[in-house]
């Protein structure tokens, strides 16, 4: 889990200025705000079905594009025509 040092950010704001004609000075509003990390969203059935395979079919992070080909034209295309 992380803190909440990860999740809160100091607003970037443009500087204050006054434009020649502006009768006032505009801009530098000091602020904050609190983010979170967005949740995990559902999956439906279509990436259900693809992720099962890809995990079938042994395609992972960090394997080469042609593997990767390979192993999309012999396993997962046969696999997703059924």
């Amino acid at each position: 889990m992380m803190g909440l040092s990860g999740m809160v950010y100091k607003k970037r704001r443009p500087g204050r200025y006054k434009a020649k004609d502006a009768a006032f000075a505009v801009g530098g509003h000091k602020g904050g705000y609190v983010a979170f990390f967005p949740r995990a969203y559902p999956t439906n059935a279509p990436q259900r079905k693809v992720r099962e395979i890809a995990r079938k079919c042994g395609i992972k992070l960090g394997i080469s594009k042609s593997e990767l080909q390979k192993l999309m034209v012999e396993c997962v295309g046969p696999a997703m025509a059924k």
